[in-house]
């Protein structure tokens, strides 16, 4: 779970394409950029006290980029417990509603964990204190080297003002620069992609993100896994509850060789909904498995 958000944290902090003239000055780029960088975080961390539904879809495509196949799943998510990542509930496999008797069964393992972390707490509190402090503060020193690399990385450019749904929104474009030496493992991975961010002119939040793949990209495997040139990733963020931007769809499309013979064309959707603050109460309240 964590080293999925790291990969994930730049595409979380970015985003585009522009229409339509200007009809006032645009802002200064720089005193932009620097209010833009004081909001970017993960979305895990803005997450951490929402609990929401994940409907997730692959689409397994031909040579012509035709559907030959669609898996669908449903997740009910809630934050972790401290120290952990968040918690995915299955409660659709792969279209089908998950049996009474596995839905318990997850919760049965979760409430194991949850009574093994209170015992930690219970019998060395000072100890789980100090290791959780130790986990928050290694993620907050890494979070900031990958906001780092994106300006290391990138030639950002102001292109216009553009609406996203409703909201004004100041458009970038990200070209990698050739001679970025990035300090992190993302930040040798953005080098790979071309991107457009669409920034809230009202409160500097990212509101929606396009990145292309310029080249190939070596994935956790090594050169037997290749990300192709030519894959597409966009993200889209909602304002919830008129106080936080958080995930609204994430999608994806591309080719991938797997090892010496095999080539994955997948195309692929998350929709995020449902965003509730969690609490006990609120915690198992979800019904639907559409």
């Amino acid at each position: 779970m964590r080293a999925t958000g790291r990969w994930v944290v730049w595409v979380v902090c970015l985003c585009g394409t522009v229409v339509g003239a200007q009809d006032r000055p645009l802002p200064d780029q720089q005193s932009f950029l620097r209010e833009a960088r004081k909001h970017l975080q993960t979305d895990t961390s803005l997450q951490s006290s929402y609990m929401y539904v994940e409907n997730r879809r692959e689409r397994k495509l031909d040579k012509q980029d035709r559907v030959k196949e669609e898996s669908t799943w449903v997740y009910e998510n809630y934050p972790g417990l401290p120290g952990e990542g968040r918690w995915e509930r299955l409660i659709v496999d792969n279209g089908k509603p998950v049996p009474a008797e596995d839905l318990e069964k997850q919760d049965r393992e979760r409430r194991k964990k949850a009574e093994e972390l209170a015992r930690r707490f219970t019998d060395q509190p000072a100890r789980e204190t100090a290791r959780q402090d130790r986990e928050s503060e290694k993620d907050r020193r890494e979070l900031q080297e990958i906001i780092d690399d994106i300006f290391v990385v990138f030639d950002i450019h102001m292109i216009g003002r553009a609406p996203v749904e409703g909201h004004d929104t100041i458009a970038f474009s990200l070209t990698p620069r050739p001679d970025a030496k990035p300090k992190t493992r993302e930040g040798s991975q953005m080098r790979k992609f071309s991107v457009r961010a669409w920034i809230s002119e009202a409160d500097h939040e990212l509101v929606k993100l396009d990145a292309e793949a310029i080249d190939t990209l070596s994935l956790g495997w090594g050169l037997l896994a290749r990300l192709h040139k030519g894959s597409h990733l966009s993200f889209l963020r909602r304002r919830v509850n008129g106080e936080v931007w958080l995930p609204a769809v994430f999608s994806y499309t591309g080719t991938a060789r797997v090892g010496l013979f095999w080539m994955l064309r997948r195309s692929g959707t998350s929709e995020y909904s449902g965003y509730r603050k969690f609490t006990v109460d609120t915690s198992t309240t979800y019904k639907s498995t559409k």
